[in-house]
This record gives C-alpha cells, sequence and structure tokens, in this order.
C-alpha cells in the first residue's frame, strides 16, 4: 500500500511541477527546484524502492537488509547535498523549511539506516523501524509537496 501511494504521488509531482512552472521563471528556479521539488520526488522514490525490496520473498533477510542500508546511507548523503544545495540560494530557508525539507528527512533516513541493521537480528524492530521511516517519508512527501505547489502556484508579490 506504501509503495502504490508513492508511486502515484510521485507522478503527481512530475504533473504539478510540469503545469505550476512558468517559463519565465524556469533559470530562476532551477536551484529551488533542485532544493525543494526533486527531494520531495526522491522521499517518495525512496518509500516506493523499500516498499518493493520488503515485499520480495527473501530467503535471508540479511539481503533486504543490505538493500534498504544502502537506501538508507543513500538518502542521509544525498539529505547532506541538498542542505549544502539550500546554503547557497538566495532564498534564505525558514526555521519550517529547515524541518521539513532537512532535518526530517536526515532523520528519517538514519531510522531507515538503523533499522536496516536490526532487521537481520531483531526482525520484529527493525521491520517496524524501516516501515515507519518509509510512512514518515511519504507523510514528508505529502507536506512538502503541498508546501511547493502553493508556493509555484500562488503570486510572489502577496
Amino acid at each position: 500500500m506504501t509503495g502504490s501511494s508513492a508511486a502515484a504521488l510521485t507522478g503527481l509531482m512530475f504533473v504539478v511541477i510540469t503545469l505550476v512552472t512558468r517559463e519565465e521563471d524556469a533559470a530562476r528556479s532551477r536551484d529551488g527546484v533542485s532544493t525543494y521539488s526533486t527531494p520531495t520526488v526522491m522521499h517518495f522514490c525512496t518509500a516506493l524502492l523499500v516498499s518493493a525490496v520488503l515485499v520480495a520473498p527473501w530467503r535471508a533477510l540479511i539481503h533486504p537488509a543490505i538493500l534498504t542500508g544502502l537506501a538508507g546511507v543513500g538518502g542521509i548523503v544525498y539529505v547532506a547535498r541538498v542542505i549544502e544545495r539550500a546554503k547557497r540560494l538566495a532564498y534564505t530557508p525558514d526555521l519550517e523549511d529547515w524541518v521539513w525539507y532537512h532535518i526530517l528527512p536526515l532523520l528519517t533516513y538514519i531510522v531507515l539506516l538503523a533499522g536496516s541493521i536490526a532487521l537481520p537480528n531483531a526482525p520484529p524492530e527493525g521491520a517496524l523501524a524501516i516501515a515507519a521511516a518509509v510512512v514518515i517519508l511519504i507523510f514528508i512527501g505529502i507536506r512538502n509537496a503541498w508546501d511547493v505547489v502553493t508556493f509555484l502556484a500562488l503570486p510572489h508579490d502577496l
């Protein structure tokens, strides 16, 4: 269920960005899209990937643990790069932006990694941590998608 939700929301992000982005704003907003819209799609894609990995019929839990652990490490590295990109933007993120676009995703990918490490030796706890990370990534993505869409859709002179 989480995988299909993540896939549908990823597709909606593509549609919305295509419909809302103005041509004259394209060059100016490229860094903003890379810092705010693209990570949202990445969170949805991570949720989809982890969901797909966990429904496969594995013979041993070490294999999905490795794959989901790699997704966690990749997410941590990706969010760190996004944080560096955000520091170079002309826009100064407020506390709410820092929390929802950077801090919560970073913590969630850390939980994903921790759950992956725990999965082979403590399957219930590891699976619960991984599941929580997937659901939180989807909620972060939904909130951030709404934030981006409303920012792009509303006039900037308000």
